[in-house]
């Protein structure tokens, strides 16, 4: 639990760049197994919401992701990422 405290004189907004940013790197990081595991399916999920929101590298990878999934795991990561967007 984080029990410090926050300045909010000199606290500065999140720029939207850096959602779909960290939605980018998310992809990534399940594609590239740095968890130690690669899970297309999440990794598929995190570049189409990073697409979604503007990241101009994510539709690529994405594709470069569904080629290696099977239709199934498409529509799983597919359903994954509209649950997630009606969550946030």
């Amino acid at each position: 639990m984080f029990q410090g405290q926050i300045d909010y004189e000199t606290a500065v907004p999140v720029s939207a760049d850096a959602i779909q940013d960290i939605l980018f790197e998310q992809g990534l990081y399940w594609a590239s197994g740095r968890a130690g595991l690669v899970d297309l399916v999440a990794a598929h999920k995190w570049f189409n919401l990073a697409a979604l929101k503007g990241h101009t590298d994510a539709a690529a990878m994405r594709r470069e992701v569904a080629a290696l999934m099977s239709e199934a795991e498409i529509v799983m990561a597919q359903r994954d990422a509209r649950a997630w967007m009606t969550v946030h």
